[in-house]
């Protein structure tokens, strides 16, 4: 494949809305270069990691892999690459996990075969690839070429590129692909167990059209969802100037069983006709949110943030409290917190005894830009009347 070939497909790749975590190890070495190398590469690559090293490797994963180089491996590589690539991304720009792992020629020859296994994931789909190598027909660079060759092809794949270039291989190389689609109650069930950390539900009519990577977030149950839920994040993100607005819903309680699916998707239908963006991740507690999110913004009421402060909810010790919530500080976050009526009084930020240490974290909403006495809870009762 020419360098203007290559040149071409990178181009593509970069002028797509696809932003990508790499992982690879043992080969393909080439496609670094060749995306960061093209201008543009800054609206793609989130980030590449080479986990070469045994020991690397086996960090990454967290356990040590049956096999190294294996398809299984390149699964659990592009899946957590994906989770990561969902982390790092602009809000609602679609990304891609990718996942390397090759034995290729060495300085001493091996014993089993020449080959790479790679894998991409997506919102919907898993791609797998096994490539077995003829022995001694090329050199190292030769075979790290030809991986790389794949390797860009299946990344331009995932990112919707046609990229129909010759990638080397011979009659007498063995390739072996599959494929996977997830419907939409199979992505959500892979967050409810786990699997993947969040899923972002965009709507057609959200204009938003900031480019910040800073989210302003809404966390509740939204059961139902309100106007004092719209216009609080709408006064927040005022407040906030610069930042994506969006609503979020835990799949997982903390003291509640998960979310059920339909449950789920029943509750995403309430922003759809908003054309509002609204998250669903799979952790009940902000300080977790706040690992998944860094950086944003978290709109919650007053008593929400009574509780975030009080002691007994970190069994009963400050300095655990403290901890946890400073770590949330490290993390770039920070409450705007809104007034509440709460057991007949309303109450706003500067009737709670904040911790010094943990004051400019937290912002109030004054009451003259935002009060609604409005409660799901009180909505919910009315409707069983």
């Amino acid at each position: 494949m020419t360098e203007a070939c290559i040149r071409a497909v990178v181009e593509s790749v970069h002028s797509s809305s696809n932003q990508a975590v790499l992982y690879l190890a043992g080969g393909a070495s080439l496609v670094i270069g060749w995306l960061l190398s093209v201008p543009g590469a800054s609206n793609t690559v989130l980030e590449t990691v080479v986990p070469y090293s045994r020991m690397s490797m086996i960090q990454l994963l967290g356990k040590i892999p049956a096999r190294f180089c294996s398809q299984q491996t390149a699964e659990e590589m592009a899946l957590l690459s994906y989770n990561r690539a969902l982390k790092l991304s602009r809000p609602g720009y679609p990304v891609v996990g990718l996942g390397f792992t090759g034995s290729l020629a060495s300085t001493s020859p091996k014993l089993g075969d020449h080959r790479f296994c790679l894998s991409t994931r997506t919102a919907d789909w898993l791609w797998v690839s096994t490539v077995t190598l003829s022995k001694g027909l090329r050199t190292r660079e030769q075979e790290d070429k030809v991986s790389s060759h794949i390797l860009l092809k299946a990344m331009a794949n995932a990112c919707g590129v046609t990229a129909t270039f010759d990638t080397g291989l011979t009659e007498s190389d063995v390739s072996d692909e599959c494929e996977k689609y997830f419907d939409e109650d199979q992505q959500l069930e892979q967050l409810i167990n786990g699997q993947i950390c969040f899923k972002i539900y965009p709507f057609p009519s959200d204009t938003n059209t900031s480019s910040s990577e800073r989210k302003i977030i809404l966390s509740g149950s939204f059961n139902p969802l309100h106007d004092g839920h719209l216009k609080l994040l709408e006064v927040a993100a005022s407040i906030c100037g610069d930042g994506y607005p969006c609503f979020e819903i835990s799949a997982v309680n903390a003291d509640k069983p998960p979310l059920s699916v339909s449950q789920i998707k029943d509750r995403v239908k309430q922003f759809e006709k908003f054309g509002k963006k609204v998250i669903i991740s799979n952790q009940p507690f902000f300080y977790k949110k706040a690992e998944l999110f860094p950086g944003s913004a978290f709109v919650i009421g007053a008593d929400t943030a009574a509780r975030l402060i009080n002691p007994k909810y970190y069994d009963g010790n400050y300095k655990k409290m403290l901890e946890i919530l400073l770590g949330c500080k490290n993390t770039g976050c920070t409450f705007l917190v809104g007034g509440r009526n709460v057991d007949g009084t309303f109450k706003v930020l500067e009737d709670l005894d904040i911790p010094e240490e943990l004051r400019d974290m937290f912002i109030s909403i004054p009451e003259e830009r935002f009060r609604m006495d409005i409660s799901s809870t009180e909505i919910r009762k009315s409707l069983r009347i």
